[in-house]
């Protein structure tokens, strides 16, 4: 193992050698918090095409994919903006054009499903979804199972608690373990080597990053000396699972990076008038992603006036007096 191993690239470079057409791939955040815009954006301007993607509750990332046709499948626990979008829009008419298949777990689940593939287990236990009619809604076909191999046989199992008489639990649900074939997170901070740090909640992010085949970590502070040693307890992302570290400040925008900066109302609010018409769709697709060259080009076109108004406080983390309206 190389402990001086330089992992610093463009996100083009990333995504050119660790996102082919038709991989499994997972992106990190929540909702509105802490996409790898960045990096989804990187992917629809190399046109990627046939992604199995995996994501816990993730809002912005997964519908601008989906929404650009890179997505064929999806699995996921919740898609929305919030107030902005509470189902995501582009997501929900893919799924009603039947476009995409959808397969859908509780949060909890998709949580295990994650921490099972960094596990090295094949699935985990739990009583999340009994009583609910998840196990039996399938959005994947037998046959669809039967023919790609990288899916499980069954969506989930429900069994008898091998222990019974031990506890009250009669019932067990088993979920598959998910091991992408890359995964993709947006942190606060992180080194040349690719250990990284996130600040606040870290959501799913840290399971999604060790069951991934291949990690990018794109993040705000690119950390040139060893800062990051002195409070090691701090790290959550080990650097012998990344393969590619990306210096991307305001690589999460328009979501918010917590102690960076807030979500972006205005621009969530342009998104989402644009999602809802499919003609102005299109011409968000073009003017606003393709149109540009890279990240730092698409940031550049921000108002340094909204910038600003989205800016984190020092104290709270959060942009204070942010119109969220």
């Amino acid at each position: 193992m190389n402990l001086d191993a330089n992992k610093l690239m463009s996100i083009s470079e990333a995504v050119d050698r660790f996102v082919p057409d038709g991989a499994h791939i997972s992106i990190g955040g929540f909702t509105i918090n802490r996409n790898p815009m960045a990096a989804v954006y990187e992917i629809i301007r190399q046109k990627k095409r046939h992604l199995h993607l995996y994501a816990h509750s993730n809002g912005q990332g997964v519908d601008e994919l989906v929404g650009a046709g890179c997505v064929d499948r999806l699995e996921i626990a919740y898609g929305g903006n919030g107030r902005f979008a509470p189902t995501c829009i582009r997501f929900r008419k893919a799924v009603e054009s039947g476009r995409l298949a959808v397969e859908d777990y509780s949060n909890y689940q998709m949580t295990l499903r994650f921490m099972a593939g960094a596990m090295g287990v094949p699935f985990l236990p739990t009583r999340s979804s009994l009583g609910s009619d998840i196990a039996n809604r399938w959005g994947f076909s037998a046959t669809l199972r039967r023919e790609e191999s990288r899916l499980p046989d069954q969506k989930l199992v429900v069994l008898d608690n091998p222990f019974d008489g031990w506890c009250d639990t009669e019932k067990v649900v088993l979920v598959p373990a998910i091991n992408p074939d890359v995964t993709i997170i947006h942190l606060q901070a992180a080194d040349r080597q690719g250990t990284g740090r996130i600040t606040g909640l870290p959501f799913a992010d840290v399971e999604q990053a060790k069951a991934a085949r291949r990690l990018i970590v794109t993040c705000e502070t690119l950390v040139e000396d060893d800062r990051l040693r002195d409070a090691p307890e701090h790290n959550q992302i080990p650097f012998f699972c990344v393969d590619a570290v990306v210096h991307l400040p305001m690589g999460a925008w328009p979501t918010a990076c917590y102690h960076h900066y807030d979500y972006d109302p205005s621009r969530l609010h342009q998104y989402r008038q644009a999602a809802l018409d499919d003609g102005r769709y299109r011409e968000y697709l073009e003017t606003e992603i393709l149109s540009t060259v890279s990240h730092e080009e698409m940031i550049g076109r921000i108002n340094p006036g909204q910038l600003e108004k989205i800016k984190a406080d020092e104290r709270t983390g959060y942009a204070g007096g942010l119109d969220r309206r």
